[in-house]
């Protein structure tokens, strides 16, 4: 399906389940909450607008909501009864409380819903604005007044845009997203670089915590994990990652979320596009250190991700990062991670050994996949997140 219709019968939804707020929130002062008789004809025209307004609501995983609005009537006289027993009545009060507690139930599957559909185009979406912006503003003077339009600004606007209708209602609920459209409104130079500085890495943790969320659960065997743990169990637990599972954009993915999960590691960014032209850099952060008199201070890291299964990283790779990332400034660039599902060469490991001795910046840091799968043992819940468990 595409997904612009899709987007546009899920708005279609919302408008109606807006609909159906409205009837419930005027309807539901009608609501008896002790003994009575009769019923009353606003009440009697909302539960007929209730029920004309149900066939809006499509399934979402095979539920919406079908019960009509309470009989007003029966359950005042349902009171009664109760009240002639002496017994509480729990279950109508829940009952005259359902359509209210529906309706939240079929809003967050919606919500959840949309977060499932637009989820791989926002990412997309997003390591495109990452990849522009530091070219937007690349030799621009941060106090600058000038107007600045160029490829870079266009392509972030074009971004920011689709991102607004990917979220919907939404978007206006992330932080800084109307300083964002303000500056970028604007569009001077000092604009754009409050752009890259504030208001797009505020935007985009929105974004990724709020609408990148997913909370539909993986799937696990039906047992008892306690009893299970209790009994005679077989076998060895394993490092090793089936790695295969991933393509190229995956793999980048697993590492964003790994290394957003090292606490020493702030601000990390998605520079380039999966398979983009320019391969030099993939991921940014700013690595926090610390020492034992209290003083702070950060460096920028560059990530490189080579996805390498059929081939090992050599000493001429590691030579090309080195070269590359001393042009990858300013911010000075300390350290480079080259990350590999595979393997280096004894070359490689030898070049980075001598080229780190001899003091030159940036540090050249090697991740083969025996490290990243003790990274990785240490934080199941990623590998299983990204389908390796």
């Amino acid at each position: 399906m595409d997904l612009e219709e899709l987007l546009r019968a899920m708005d279609r939804t919302a408008a109606n389940l807006s609909k159906l707020d409205s009837v419930w929130e005027r309807a539901k002062q009608y609501i008896p909450s002790g003994p009575q008789r009769g019923s009353h004809p606003a009440y009697e025209d909302l539960a007929m607008a209730w029920a004309d307004l149900l066939p809006g609501l499509p399934l979402i995983d095979g539920w919406t909501i079908t019960d009509p609005l309470p009989d007003i009537d029966a359950m005042g006289q349902s009171f009664i009864d109760y009240f002639e027993i002496s017994e509480q009545p729990n279950d109508l009060h829940a009952s005259g409380e359902k359509p209210g507690v529906d309706l939240a139930a079929y809003r967050y599957r919606l919500e959840r819903a949309r977060r499932r559909a637009t989820r791989g185009r926002l990412e997309q979406l997003i390591s495109t604005i990452d990849a522009a912006l530091p070219a937007a503003v690349k030799g621009v003077a941060r106090d600058s007044l000038e107007l600045l339009q160029n490829e870079q600004t266009q392509q972030t606007e074009a971004a920011v845009g689709e991102i607004a209708r990917l979220l919907g209602d939404a978007a206006s609920n992330t932080s800084r997203w109307w300083d964002l459209h303000r500056h970028m409104r604007f569009s001077q130079g000092h604009d754009w670089h409050d752009i890259v500085e504030f208001d797009w890495p505020d935007v985009r943790a929105d974004i990724t915590a709020k609408a990148l969320g997913d909370s539909d659960p993986l799937a696990v065997p039906e047992i008892d994990l306690g009893q299970a743990a209790s009994g005679h169990l077989t076998g060895s637990a394993t490092l090793a990652l089936p790695w295969e599972r991933l393509d190229d954009d995956g793999f980048e993915r697993l590492l964003y979320d790994l290394l957003r999960s090292i606490p020493e590691h702030e601000n990390v960014q998605w520079l380039m596009q999966t398979r983009a032209p320019d391969r030099g850099r993939d991921l940014s952060l700013d690595r926090v250190l610390k020492d034992g008199s209290g003083g702070v201070r950060t460096e920028r890291v560059i990530v490189q991700a080579k996805h390498w299964r059929s081939r090992s990283v050599n000493a001429a790779a590691l030579f090309e990062t080195a070269t590359a990332g001393k042009l990858w400034s300013p911010p000075l660039v300390r350290g480079i991670v080259i990350a590999t599902s595979g393997r280096f060469t004894a070359d490689a490991v030898a070049w980075a050994e001598r080229h780190n001795a001899e003091g030159t910046t940036p540090y050249i840091d090697l991740w083969p996949e025996s490290r990243l799968e003790t990274l990785l043992a240490q934080r199941p819940h990623l590998a299983a997140m990204h389908g390796l468990r």
